[in-house]
């Protein structure tokens, strides 16, 4: 599913515009984002949880040439599915 089919179901499923389900959808995307940008863990009931976790410096290689290479330290979005999501795709 992308974008324009989750904005067309919610408004369907809402009754309302599919711009304010844009509206909605945007405002829920930033919202997270900022949240997360500040270290918060976000935590939607029926779905999952969303948090930063961080990977440590590590060595890889260039697929090309072989050589060694440094992988710098990041922070990267995990997503832990909540219970009715794994219930709900597991039948």
């Amino acid at each position: 599913m992308n974008k324009k089919e989750l904005t067309e179901a919610a408004a369907s499923q809402n009754r309302i515009t599919r711009a304010e389900a844009e509206k909605v959808l945007k405002s829920l995307t930033e919202i997270v984002t900022k949240a997360l940008a500040n270290g918060e863990k976000v935590v939607l009931p029926g779905l999952g949880t969303f948090e930063i976790s961080e990977r440590p410096e590590r060595d890889g290689r260039n697929p090309r040439t072989g050589e060694t290479i440094k992988i710098a330290a990041a922070k990267t979005v995990k997503f832990k599915p909540g219970k009715s999501l794994k219930e709900s795709i597991n039948q």
